[in-house]
């Protein structure tokens, strides 16, 4: 029954609402600064703070979870445990991470730790059971039955109708009718390699970066072995950057090589038909990363591939490579530190900022910032950051501010199975932007600037947006790759995986960046005649622009 509110009582309505808004945009305040208190490390203030977010009305899990942790670490043992039961009973289920934050060490010699575990546990397989059910996660086979091949793709396909938060960048899909017409596809398969090959072309339909198929680790040397070689798109041609393989350069491989053919197929055709159906991605920058940097040349360990490669001169020839397996790979390749810093001419300090997966990066920041702060001017490197946890790039900018900064908004889908049946519209569910806190102790106040790409992804746009909105320098360089968000992680039979996003963040003023890319204050495209000097295009702009600020 539909009731008809008086303007008087719609007014009261609409005060009250304004007032639950201002409450909760008070408590996620206090819960930001509580969080910048706690990288501070000091445990008593963030405490204090998070307890009065949770008064304020903040009934966010990670608050709660959070409050205990700076409870334990201040060492307030009986108010940490009153806050995990509090959180146990209200359904926490993490119970793994629980068991390993190192926060929470102070408490597992008290007799009610092995209860509250036990409590978390309960709440995590009784998750599994609803949401990821064992009866799915069967064993790795040469070829799956129809009954599971049937079931992984019905898993994806629900999963994403219910969870995707970007069906509305891509309004040409229509997610029913593609599930009927890889149902038929699945049944022809005659093995895994080929019914993992088709999940993950079906993911990739919904073109994004934070969402897809992972195939079983038994096919990994099938479908991902690839040679110790980085090719990229260079004024649309397909260029040879790196040879870090020693044979492969004694053999004549060179950066600043073309390739023209792989296999005797025209690379652009080889590309359009054996790599780009399987690349999930956001923007044009973000497949033609995805494709011509990190796919192009992967495939079975067992079959060589045959480039055709024109140097410098225009002499044309070919080369035959061999795809390396993963235990190859990882014998001899390292991975890029999570930060580097070196000092340029000019006394410049280059920071590459290669990955924000853990805190190490900011970690090492903080360590170097005294030589750093010695410099005239700072160059913040992210064209090489996948991203991670968007915390640790705020961590390195608290150091550039003496004022709070603002930070990305976002949303998720709030479906609501009775508003559905009601025939009332779905809405969303989001924050407005966070807060972070300026570091307090640490203060650069010279010029910086920040070198992108459409590698720069994920927690590492984070990182842009909330440079730009500081308005403390400019982004020099290409458009990042325009994918973040929160993937949802679920397994498929046969030992696969997959992740839908399902969460969408925005600058805090509600511009999108998400399947467009954050774009950069001054654009710089990398060009072959600098990749064959042995020069880096992008780094030598931002110098100039330097320099220029410097006189």
């Amino acid at each position: 029954m539909t009731r008809n509110f008086t303007q008087k009582a719609l007014l009261v309505l609409v005060a009250l609402t304004l007032s639950v808004a201002a409450l909760a945009q008070d408590a996620d305040a206090l819960a930001t600064q509580a969080m910048d208190a706690y990288y501070q490390k000091d445990y008593g203030k963030s405490s204090q703070l998070f307890l009065a977010a949770i008064k304020a009305g903040n009934r966010d899990l990670d608050v709660l979870y959070n409050a205990a942790c700076s409870l334990a670490l201040a060492g307030k043992t009986e108010d940490a445990f009153a806050h995990l039961q509090q959180l146990a009973q209200r359904g926490y289920f993490n119970a793994d991470h629980l068991k390993q934050d190192t926060d929470l060490n102070s408490l597992h010699g008290d007799a009610r730790w092995q209860s509250l575990v036990q409590k978390v546990t309960a709440n995590a397989q009784a998750q599994k059971q609803l949401w990821d059910n064992p009866a799915l996660k069967t064993p790795y086979k040469e070829n799956l039955s129809d009954e599971e091949k049937i079931a992984g793709l019905s898993k994806f396909w629900s999963e994403a109708k219910f969870n995707f938060v970007n069906f509305d960048l891509v309004p040409e899909l229509n997610l029913d009718a593609l599930y009927l017409e890889y149902l038929g596809k699945i049944r022809q398969t005659k093995s895994t390699l080929e019914y993992y090959k088709l999940m993950i072309e079906f993911g990739a339909k919904l073109k994004d970066g934070h969402t897809g198929v992972n195939a079983p680790n038994e096919l990994t040397d099938e479908m991902f072995a690839r040679p110790r070689l980085q090719t990229r798109l260079v004024e649309n041609k397909v260029m040879i950057i790196a040879v870090p393989d020693e044979q492969l350069r004694a053999d004549g491989l060179a950066p600043g090589q073309e390739i023209l053919a792989i296999d005797g197929v025209p690379v652009k055709e080889y590309a359009a038909q054996k790599v780009t159906p399987y690349q999930s991605a956001s923007t044009k920058q973000d497949l033609e990363t995805s494709v011509y940097e990190y796919a192009l040349l992967r495939g079975s360990a067992q079959h060589p591939i045959e480039l055709t490669l024109l140097d410098a001169n225009g002499n044309s020839f070919k080369k035959t490579v061999r795809r390396l397996t993963l235990a190859e790979r990882n014998k001899v390749g390292r991975p890029l530190p999570p930060m580097e810093f070196k000092m340029l001419p000019g006394n410049i300090a280059h920071v590459m900022l290669n990955t924000f997966n853990d805190n190490r990066a900011a970690e090492m920041f903080e360590a170097a910032f005294d030589e750093i702060a010695k410099a005239s001017a700072l160059i913040l490197d992210v064209r090489n950051n996948g991203g991670g946890n968007s915390g640790v790039g705020y961590r390195v900018l608290a150091c550039l501010t003496d004022k709070p900064f603002q930070t990305s908004k976002w949303h998720t889908r709030n479906y609501r199975p009775a508003f559905r049946a009601w025939q009332r519209p779905q809405d969303t569910f989001g924050s407005p932007a966070g807060q972070s806190q300026p570091n307090g102790k640490k203060l650069y106040t010279k010029p910086v600037l920040v070198l992108s790409s459409p590698r720069t992804y994920s927690a590492a746009e984070d990182f842009l947006v909330a440079f730009e909105t500081m308005k403390r320098g400019l982004i020099v360089g290409e458009a990042s790759g325009g994918s973040t968000g929160q993937p949802l992680f679920f397994t498929l039979p046969g030992g696969g995986s997959a992740r839908i996003c399902t969460k969408r963040d925005s600058f805090p003023d509600g511009r999108e960046f998400v399947g467009v890319g954050i774009q950069p204050h001054k654009p710089v495209t990398p060009t072959i005649a600098d990749l064959r000097a042995g020069k880096d295009t992008v780094l030598d702009a931002a110098l100039k622009e330097l320099q220029t600020v410097l006189k």
